[in-house]
């Protein structure tokens, strides 16, 4: 696997390249703009530790903090089927471009800290794992400062969260579940149920950049 990894690093980079050039040209978001139209999302992601029981109980992800590349990117995948959450999938085919974009900059908007450069050591077994799938190599060395803006922070992020959505790009034919993604499909096959809980564990206690936002529902 070890000599796999220089592959998977120019892989990376070169797409994260070319989402760069395509970038430029998408829609500017909007704080404000972005902060009405995040009335259809506070119903769960502005509710701290609310829980979605699809397709099995965890908690919904921290979306404050994300960059608004990741956060357009994730909406995108939703909106084209490539991330199949049947909830999801129905409220980003809503969306335009300049929705999404507007999301994401207020949802960007609320990051007011900076993660720690050096993450707490993970256990052995951990540390093992991360490096099988060259995690830090996207992620970034503290699992905060990914390569690409359109990649996730994982650092803090809820475990139960991580581990469904790590175990999603392991799923196949499946027209309800599921996440389609080269990249992380074959890195998440390889591993077992548990060392995915293992590493979202891990992931979850990180100092990161990700929170919840409380938001009236009568603003």
């Amino acid at each position: 696997m070890n000599q796999l990894l220089p592959t998977i690093a120019r892989t990376v980079v070169a797409a994260a390249t070319l989402f760069a050039a395509v970038a430029s040209a998408h829609a500017q978001g909007d704080v404000e703009a972005g902060k009405k139209k995040a009335e259809m999302c506070i119903g769960c992601h502005g509710i701290p530790g609310y829980q979605n029981s699809f397709p099995e109980i965890h908690k919904v992800p921290k979306i404050s903090g994300q960059s608004d590349k990741y956060i357009v990117s994730a909406l995108t995948a939703y909106k084209k089927g490539e991330r199949k959450h049947p909830t999801m999938r129905g409220i980003a085919g809503s969306l335009t471009d300049q929705d999404m974009a507007d999301l994401g900059a207020f949802y960007a908007s609320h990051a007011d800290k900076a993660a720690a450069e050096t993450p707490k050591a993970p256990n052995e077994v951990v540390k093992a794992l991360l490096e099988k799938g060259a995690c830090a190599s996207c992620h970034g060395a503290n699992f905060s400062k990914p390569i690409d803006p359109s990649y996730p922070k994982l650092g803090g992020q809820h475990a139960d969260y991580l581990f469904v959505a790590l175990k999603a790009y392991t799923v196949e034919g499946n027209n309800m579940v599921g996440r389609s993604n080269g990249i992380m499909a074959g890195i998440a096959k390889q591993y077992k149920p548990s060392e995915m809980r293992e590493i979202a564990k891990y992931l979850s206690t990180l100092d990161g950049e990700l929170k919840t936002v409380p938001q009236s529902r009568f603003r």
